[in-house]
């Protein structure tokens, strides 16, 4: 027997078991929320962080489902991908239907992260979408003249300095920005359809601009497939008695403070958590929280 057959056959056998036991169905829920990011930082999602939650949630035999609340403005492309596709693979490996849950946001990356459910029920009000790449930056070249700053930069290979953000920003590198950009979206347009794209009522050129919507045009579009919460919505499928257990990340017993890496331990630290949070806001900005 195959280790897939085994674990279809186990999930059966526990569901099984369960009613005869008249024991009330056990939903696992882990809550992805914060932005989309490598850095190992709290408030960050990233497949390393989420990876073992994500299997222990799966693991739970008797579990007909697994829930995933997601709440996330974006962020990295890569690690979106990543967590998406983790979610697919452990849900064909253990058999389970996924339920996503959107809070108040699951646009561009978490809008992804979302597209791994077999269903999307978000509240009226969630923002959804956003299907679109954006990469931003900052041009420092007349400050820096303005304060009689000479910018000295060697480099070795002619693009190597491409949006240095103290020189001129020139045409052909925005070029090549672009096309990045446009490959980008395209992993994501993919991704999206083989997902959902017998479910959308819209052309490309509405749903693909980056354009977000309520939850409440977004079912009209295909976006999400029902509106609720959670709790109502797991009650409605599983029962009065239906019981949810969380899953998050596992906290060290105990935690040194790393020098340069946290609030309070120098400089470095704090300086990188103040840019972090400036990053952090500016994304959840975007939607209007």
């Amino acid at each position: 027997m195959t280790e897939s057959a085994f674990s279809t056959l186990a999930n059966s056998l526990g569901s099984h078991i369960g009613r005869l036991l008249n024991r009330p169905p056990v939903i696992p829920l882990v809550r992805l929320q914060g932005t989309i990011s490598s850095e190992q930082r709290p408030g960050r999602l990233n497949i390393s962080t989420y990876a073992p939650v994500l299997e222990r949630a799966f693991g739970v035999r008797r579990a007909p489902a697994v829930a995933i609340v997601v709440n996330s403005p974006g962020g990295s492309p890569v690690q979106s991908r990543l967590i998406a596709k983790r979610i697919r693979d452990l849900a064909e490996e253990h058999d389970k239907r996924v339920l996503v849950f959107v809070e108040d946001v699951a646009a561009s990356g978490g809008y992804f992260i979302a597209s791994a459910g077999d269903e999307i029920i978000a509240d009226p009000s969630s923002i959804v979408g956003s299907i679109g790449v954006i990469m931003a930056g900052f041009g420092f070249e007349e400050a820096i003249r303005k304060l009689g700053v000479t910018r000295r930069l060697y480099t070795a290979g002619k693009n190597k300095s491409t949006l240095d953000p103290f020189l001129p920003e020139k045409p052909e590198d925005v070029e090549r920005l672009k096309a990045a950009e446009m490959s980008i979206h395209e992993v994501f347009i993919d991704y999206v359809k083989a997902r959902r794209g017998e479910r959308f009522r819209g052309g490309d050129d509405v749903l693909f601009t980056g354009e977000w919507w309520t939850a409440k045009r977004g079912l009209d579009l295909g976006l999400v497939d029902g509106l609720g919460d959670i709790h109502e919505e797991l009650r409605a499928r599983f029962g009065e008695k239906v019981r949810v257990k969380p899953f998050g990340p596992r906290r060290p017993f105990l935690q040194l403070p790393r020098f340069g890496t946290s609030v309070g331990a120098g400089p470095e630290g704090l300086g990188a958590d103040l840019i972090a949070a400036v990053e952090d806001r500016a994304l959840w900005s975007r939607f209007g929280l």
